[in-house]
């Protein structure tokens, strides 16, 4: 890759939606994996399907909203939308076919060996049709609405993922063939169950029941055929905010029209009449090319049903996260504020338990007579959330209770909604971020009063409070009594209610205004420690790299000869390895049985190196238009923790994925990352 006249390098930047479908693609390679348990494998069938949707649902959307206004606009690596979108179609097109190959040719037989079977109407006995039809009878039809489309009748309005049937019928007295739709329901079972339940489960797709049954609704009239398809639409909220309008009446009345927002993509089973497909693509107003055929069953997203069958042997071990050795005694549980005054606690989930932990933190501060104030940033929990029922009792206790609910995360906007009210209707104080950013930054703040004199407790993560993807997601927190963090949490929550300007801080560095400029220095440092002759190098893990002026700081330090590694789960628009501009940079990926989901850097620093965890990825959106925090981890057995993560998911042999210069990953290594540290922890905790 030559550099152009002026001494930039023509095609730097990775495209990051292309580099998007890589990390799915990557997923996908796990449910190829024939030496993982089965219903793993159909699990990250079901995650594929899911991420894929979402993908379009907002990442195709904005590229077509923006390509509607006109304009000609290019990604960073030069591609027209146009082009950006023709290339996504054809990898989608070729990431959809071999997502289908694997259910149909790998994980059907592999099922069916286990006495797990997806049948056809056409393959049942008697015996089970006529259970099934009494099923349908008592559980379907009643559900089921059937829609003509005709003149007196305009073409329905179709939601967006909803599975659908486009019925064609004939009316035998005037042979006058008619069209219809059909809604699959979403409150019944995908997969209906033929027999009694017991480990050897046959299910029949809930779209082949209604198929069968199509007579029984159109009387009548002869029914010709009948099609599977399936809409995604645009989901990607813009809300105008306001500061005379309350943002919370705001959202509402967006949330109210993202379900009509336009249709983006047509999935459509094959094979599919033609003239039924263009009826389809007029009446859905989109364009051939957003239409995927797709090979077998639609929505592999519902997948999830077969996942939860009770099938232990056909998944992971069950893991049990371990209680910090610091936080208990034995079995006995221990203060955390006694803990803390000995010094930080880095909990790593869910290798450490979020509940022993984060949890139980904000439980006892509830509880504690002595806590006078609870101070906590929500930007995503769970349905049955322990945390906001530790914030209720303690307002109900009397205690000063602040919450900042980022009402705006995207797909958890009406929860949010409903959790904010919640905790107003039990005293907390509630507020719902700052006009024109996202409040993402994951921060508990406790007021103590110890022997007449306050003390402050922090916590600072990587992940959301929410102990169910605490579970499931790798993650980082620091629980401290340090007091310069506390006075930075104390300045943040007060920028965060109130009209405080403050933009620097003791500890932290906090978005918009002071990780880009602070994270550039850092890099830019390291370059010039390099070409001093003094230690140098940078370590990052986050989700995805995209933003351009970070990409261009690490590759001026990689020219000036500093080490970077970096440990990039999804998106990555940097390309390493390119003589001159990025020899000295080396890319990760580890995607595995957790998400990796933590943010954490360090930096040499001309041998004082130096740790920082939080909220933030290096995208455009968490940089300048996001509140977001990072920490500066100053205990030394954290720093410590913090290297050996590192160390280990950087080491020679584990299982990950390389990035080649040429853009394509390549899968390497057989050494479990994460079922090593599983270990650890468990003995750890012994």
């Amino acid at each position: 890759m030559p550099p152009t006249r002026s001494g930039v390098h023509a095609d730097r930047y990775i495209n990051r939606e292309l580099s998007w479908l890589d990390f799915n693609s990557r997923v996908l390679e796990l449910a190829e994996d024939e030496s993982a348990p089965l219903l793993e494998r159909v699990k990250f069938l079901a995650i594929f399907a899911g991420n894929l949707d979402e993908f379009y649902m907002v990442r195709i959307a904005g590229l077509k909203r923006r390509q509607s206004t006109g304009l000609t606009v290019r990604s960073p690596d030069g591609l027209t939308i146009r082009e950006q979108l023709a290339r996504v179609t054809e990898r989608t097109r070729d990431l959809v076919h071999r997502h289908a190959d694997v259910f149909a040719k790998d994980i059907t037989p592999g099922l069916e060996e286990a006495g797990i079977r997806i049948v056809h109407w056409d393959e049942l006995a008697e015996a089970e049709t006529t259970r099934l039809r009494e099923y349908f009878r008592d559980q379907v039809f009643p559900v089921l609405t059937p829609l003509a489309v005709d003149p007196a009748h305009p073409f329905p309005y179709i939601s967006g993922l909803s599975l659908n049937l486009a019925v064609r019928v004939r009316d035998p007295d005037t042979d006058a063939p008619r069209f219809a739709r059909l809604k699959v329901p979403n409150n019944v079972p995908r997969f209906v169950q033929v027999g009694p339940g017991d480990s050897h489960a046959t299910f029949l797709p809930l779209e082949d029941l209604i198929a069968a049954h199509l007579p029984a609704l159109f009387p009548g009239l002869d029914v010709i055929d009948h099609h599977l398809f399936r809409v995604t639409r645009n989901a990607d909220l813009e809300v105008e905010e306001d500061r005379d309008e309350d943002l919370l009446q705001a959202l509402e009345r967006e949330l109210a029209r993202r379900r009509f927002g336009p249709a983006v993509r047509l999935e459509v089973a094959e094979p599919m009449d033609p003239d039924v497909l263009q009826v389809l693509i007029s009446e859905l107003e989109v364009d051939a090319s957003d239409v995927v055929h797709v090979p077998g069953l639609l929505d592999l997203a519902s997948l999830w049903e077969l996942y939860g069958l009770d099938r232990p042997e056909l998944k992971d071990e069950p893991f049990v996260p371990a209680t910090h050795p610091r936080l208990s005694e034995g079995e006995t549980p221990k203060s955390v504020f006694a803990t803390l005054r000995e010094g930080d606690v880095l909990v790593h989930h869910p290798y450490h338990s979020f509940a022993t932990s984060v949890q139980r933190f904000i439980e006892q501060a509830a509880a504690d007579p002595n806590v006078l104030a609870i101070k906590q940033t929500l930007y995503r929990t769970s349905g049955d959330s322990p945390i906001v029922n530790a914030l209720i009792d303690a307002a109900q206790a009397g205690k000063q209770v602040v919450v900042l609910v980022e009402i705006k995360a995207r797909f958890d906007e009406e929860a949010n909604i409903s959790w904010a009210r919640s905790l107003e209707r039990a005293g907390c104080h509630v507020v719902y971020g700052l006009v024109g950013l996202k409040t993402h930054c994951k921060t508990a703040l406790v007021v103590r009063r110890e022997s007449g004199v306050i003390r402050r407790y922090c916590h600072i993560g990587t992940g959301n409070y929410n102990p169910k993807t605490a579970r499931l997601y790798e993650d980082l927190g620091i629980l401290t009594a340090d007091p310069r963090v506390g006075a930075d949490l104390t300045d943040l929550f007060n920028t965060l209610t109130g009209y405080s300007r403050q933009t620097t801080y003791r500890r932290l560095m906090v978005a918009p205004h002071g990780v880009r400029p602070g994270l550039v220095e850092k890099i830019r440092r390291e370059a010039r420690n390099a070409r001093d002759g003094r230690p140098a190098g940078i370590r990052i893990k986050v989700n995805s790299l995209v933003d351009e002026e970070m990409i261009d700081a690490l590759y001026e330090a990689s020219a000036a000869g500093v080490p970077v590694e970096l440990l990039i789960r999804g998106i990555c628009s940097l390309r390493p390895g390119v003589p001159g501009l990025s020899e000295n940079v080396r890319v990760r990926s580890i995607v595995g049985r957790f998400l990796e989901h933590s943010r954490a850097m360090w930096f040499a620093g001309g041998g004082e190196g130096e740790w920082w965890i939080g909220s933030a990825d290096l995208m455009h959106r968490n940089l300048d238009r996001r509140v977001e925090v990072l920490l500066r981890v100053c205990d030394d057995t954290a720093q410590r923790q913090l290297q050996h993560i590192f160390d280990a998911a950087m080491a020679d042999g584990v299982r990950c994925w390389e990035l080649g210069v040429d853009g394509a990953w390549t899968r390497t290594g057989e050494h479990d990352y994460q079922a090593a540290l599983m270990a650890a922890a468990v003995d750890h905790a012994g």
